[in-house]
């Protein structure tokens, strides 16, 4: 039962969106229209990338690249800033989740010799918003922009274009935040270094196509059931392990949406209600209903009541910041940081409660100064 409450827990998202898919289909009955529902392109894509990615991170792409950069800077600050940017770049690539995945076991073993729980705290904070933001720049730095790129059609120089100005302050934004909120140049006390594995470089070129291959197929070159199906026979050849680190409830999860998602458009009641919210407010409501069940369901669920794609990216983009469920990204940095805590015998309750204030109080201020942005952009609008 214990594990039963703890998997509930952990994976609210897949438990809810499964009931929810299940409570529909009792109000829809199924039919031949279901087969309509699943796409099966995005979640062809998405399993392709994710293992791409695993693959690299489990021959030490990501951990030779940040102890190559470490050890050049020494400073705290120093440090901090370095960790947060390759949060922010890395998730246009590797997405927010696997940026966080990667970096943050890094800067817990990088920063714990400085003994500054109160900076660690504020960092991992920062790197948390920096790979939040920095995802939002490409259809594949998170799983939202990939379905709503998918969805809308819209061209890789459209969605890069749309997304520009929000990135470009958001980089001054977790700049500025490092500099202000992780004072003082106090220096490494040790040159403590991780080890890593020695890289197979004959993979790494093998991953490197693979990615540029996919990229292809989501810009729309290769057809993704090509992409897809040599993507799959060279893991099993080069790394079965890695399917094991594939996020199969993320894309259970999408098929839960797609099918609730399917569903609630063919009710007209809910469809008429909705239809008339969003298309009106498309943007403060996509940044609401991720505050509630984080962006990526959001982006499915109000992409079944509007045309406008380009305000719903906007909108579930900038609502990845906020609550702490705002974004699923951020539970990985959390639950980083409590682990550390608990390890070192300052679990308590105010401990936690005092990171997910400071989080709730630096995402809010973020979200504020991009959601200015997008009014003085569409003020004529």
């Amino acid at each position: 039962m214990q594990k039963i409450l703890n998997s509930i827990k952990n994976n609210a998202i897949l438990y809810i969106s499964g009931l929810l898919a299940l409570i529909s289909c009792f109000i829809v009955k199924p039919d031949m229209q279901y087969l309509e529902y699943i796409n099966v392109r995005i979640l062809a894509i998405l399993s392709a990338l994710m293992l791409i990615v695993a693959a690299m991170s489990r021959i030490g792409t990501f951990d030779i690249l940040t102890n190559k950069l470490l050890a050049k800077i020494k400073t705290y600050r120093g440090i901090s800033l370095l960790m947060s940017l390759m949060a922010f770049f890395m998730s246009m690539f590797l997405t927010n989740d696997v940026s966080l995945v990667t970096l943050v076991p890094f800067a817990l073993l990088v920063l714990a010799p400085f003994g500054d729980n109160r900076k660690l705290m504020f960092t991992l904070i920062i790197m948390t918003v920096a790979a939040n933001l920095g995802s939002m720049l490409t259809p594949i730095g998170n799983p939202q922009n990939l379905y709503l790129y998918e969805t809308y059609k819209l061209s890789l120089g459209d969605f890069f274009l749309l997304m520009l100005p929000y990135s470009a302050l958001s980089l001054a934004i977790v700049t500025a935040l490092t500099l202000i909120l992780v004072r003082g140049n106090n220096r490494l006390p040790n040159d403590k270094k991780t080890e890593v594995q020695r890289i197979s470089v004959p993979k790494l070129v093998c991953y490197i196509v693979l990615f540029v291959l996919n990229i292809l197929t989501v810009v729309g070159v290769i057809e993704f059931w090509i992409s897809f199906l040599i993507t799959a026979v060279f893991m099993l050849i080069l790394d079965r392990k890695a399917f094991l680190k594939v996020d199969y409830n993320l894309l259970l999860t999408f098929v839960f949406f797609f099918v609730l998602i399917g569903n609630i458009g063919r009710i007209d009641a809910i469809t008429g209600a909705l239809s008339g919210l969003v298309s009106q407010y498309p943007v403060p409501a996509a940044i609401l209903s991720s505050q509630i069940i984080s962006n990526v369901p959001a982006a499915m669920l109000l992409s079944a009541f509007t045309e406008d794609g380009r305000s719903l990216i906007i909108g579930t983009n900038l609502g990845g910041l906020g609550t702490l469920i705002a974004s699923m990204a951020s539970l990985i940095t959390y639950r980083f940081h409590s682990a550390y805590i608990k390890c070192h015998k300052e679990g308590d309750d105010g401990k936690k409660n005092n990171y997910i204030l400071c989080f709730s109080l630096i995402n809010i201020a973020a979200l504020i100064i991009l959601f200015v942005m997008y009014l003085i952009l569409n003020i004529n609008n």
